[in-house]
């Protein structure tokens, strides 16, 4: 009787120990396939991502004007690229989508204005002084635009001022009142729009990709007044 115990015990210990490689193995084959499924959700995981970011970058560069190869003057930047062969991929992207035809390198560069100097958007509710000078130029023209790029209508049919006709001051330099309401002078009407940027168009000047400075190219101080 002892020894048919003794024998059962023999048995069951020479298969546990027959089955132990075979439950190692089982056992290092489920840590394996998980270690491969978080590797795969951390690839996923990263290349969306990855992709949120890219289209995120693109979408910001398209519908804000983010362009690079920008010089940014004050509240000015302008790409003086935009109109030649050596335009970036996303200011291409930019004009296809804007249909609006750059100054070619040989005519003048654009700057653009969304805030005032201290970073304020520009709001066609509140009154805002452009002051100063503009770069040397041979001809320029300022445009008050809409968010979407159009031009705003107000009862005065002024949308801009160019350089033959603005009122300057002695010293050359000149004011231009950004407001709703009518003010002396020359004042540029915003049709109390929410938001709006300023264009200015410079022709036959020698700005360019080297221009870094508001010393080298002086630029309209924008600053914001009283708002309704």
């Amino acid at each position: 009787m002892h020894q048919h115990q003794s024998n059962g015990r023999l048995i069951r210990t020479a298969v546990i120990e027959a089955d132990r490689p075979l439950l190692l193995k089982c056992s290092s084959h489920g840590y394996a396939s998980e270690s491969n499924v978080r590797l795969l959700f951390g690839t996923v995981f990263a290349l969306v991502i990855a992709a949120v970011v890219g289209l995120g970058t693109t979408w910001l560069a398209l519908t804000r004007g983010s362009a690079y190869g920008g010089v940014t003057i004050g509240a000015w930047t302008g790409w003086p690229k935009n109109g030649t062969a050596g335009i970036d991929p996303y200011a291409r992207a930019i004009v296809a989508r804007t249909g609006e035809l750059p100054i070619g390198s040989g005519d003048g560069v654009a700057f653009y204005a969304r805030t005032d100097d201290i970073g304020g958007p520009l709001d066609g509710r509140c009154d805002v002084l452009l002051s100063g000078t503009t770069p040397q130029a041979r001809f320029w023209t300022i445009t008050l635009y809409d968010s979407e790029g159009r031009l705003v209508a107000n009862s005065a049919q002024r949308h801009g001022f160019t350089s033959q006709e603005i009122i300057r001051n002695a010293d050359g330099s000149f004011e231009i009142m950004v407001s709703p309401r009518a003010r002396p002078g020359n004042w540029l009407p915003t049709g109390g729009v929410e938001k709006y940027l300023l264009v200015l168009r410079l022709y036959d000047t020698p700005i360019g990709v080297a221009t870094r400075t508001g010393s080298e190219a002086p630029m309209p101080l924008i600053t914001k007044r009283a708002c309704l």
